[in-house]
């Protein structure tokens, strides 16, 4: 039951995959289709090979940036709300927060009420610890 699932995953994550680089190909050819009246065939070439490698530039740079490490901008003893604890727990562990994330949707879409658990669960939190 639980391959199953996977394999139907997998097979959408694939279906969605494909029809992203068939986009992808169709945008090359209707930018080649609307600039080549304009600079020819080897200008229209060359104009979508660099829109290309802008496309991949800024991918680089966006994935760069998400690779480098930020100091935590709040303090220690500081108290944070559920909006900023997210988004630090996100930033620690990026890895989990995806595979929770899924997790929940999968749950959520089964069953609703264990989003609102969930949820409930989150933003309640832990009390700090008494010293």
């Amino acid at each position: 039951m639980i391959f199953r699932r996977l394999i139907l995953a997998l097979a959408g994550a694939s279906a969605f995959a494909a029809s992203a680089a068939v986009c992808v190909v169709a945008l090359a050819f209707a930018l080649y289709a609307l600039v080549q009246p304009y600079v020819g065939r080897a200008g229209a070439a060359a104009i979508v090979a660099g829109s290309a490698a802008l496309i991949v530039v800024l991918a680089a740079l966006f994935v760069s940036a998400a690779a480098r490490p930020k100091a935590s901008r709040l303090a220690a003893g500081a108290s944070t709300g559920a909006v900023e604890r997210a988004f630090a727990f996100v930033r620690q562990k990026p890895v989990i927060a995806i595979a929770a994330s899924i997790a929940a949707g999968i749950l959520a879409v089964r069953n609703p009420r264990y989003l609102g658990s969930v949820i409930r669960a989150f933003v309640e939190g832990r009390a700090p610890p008494r010293r």
